[in-house]
């Protein structure tokens, strides 16, 4: 059982910076997938970022690339996601999620996610 609680959301101006942080607990062995996603108000969930912890490859959504940057850890079991240049269209709830199936690679579904964390609310005003 994996737990994931994430921290680090806020409210900001355009062009403004948050990093958010995903602490994990009860981790297990051997490499996971650790990702972001989120839901915009009356959106649906998407997903933003994601990180495999076994060669440290990264993914990013178009929307984000160049962006934003996600990390992890291992020494505290934390993920992160350092937002720059935000805009509104990036306003909404940021989820952390882990895919402990081992499957070799980050998808970008969120089905294929089992552990996931209450969110962040992150607000970008103009």
């Amino acid at each position: 059982q994996v737990q994931l609680v994430e921290s680090g959301g806020g409210s900001v101006q355009t062009g403004g910076s948050l990093r958010l942080s995903c602490a994990a607990s009860g981790y297990v062995f051997g490499h996971i997938c650790l990702g972001w996603f989120r839901q915009g108000p009356g959106k649906a969930r998407t997903w933003v970022a994601s990180i495999y912890t076994g060669d440290g490859v990264t993914r990013y959504a178009d929307s984000v690339k160049g962006r934003f940057t996600i990390s992890h850890v291992y020494a505290n079991t934390t993920t992160y996601l350092q937002m720059e240049s935000l805009s509104p269209a990036d306003t909404g709830m940021y989820y952390c999620a882990a895919d402990t199936s081992r499957r070799g690679f980050c998808a970008t579904l969120s089905g294929y996610y089992g552990y996931w964390g209450q969110g962040t609310p992150v607000t970008v005003s103009s």
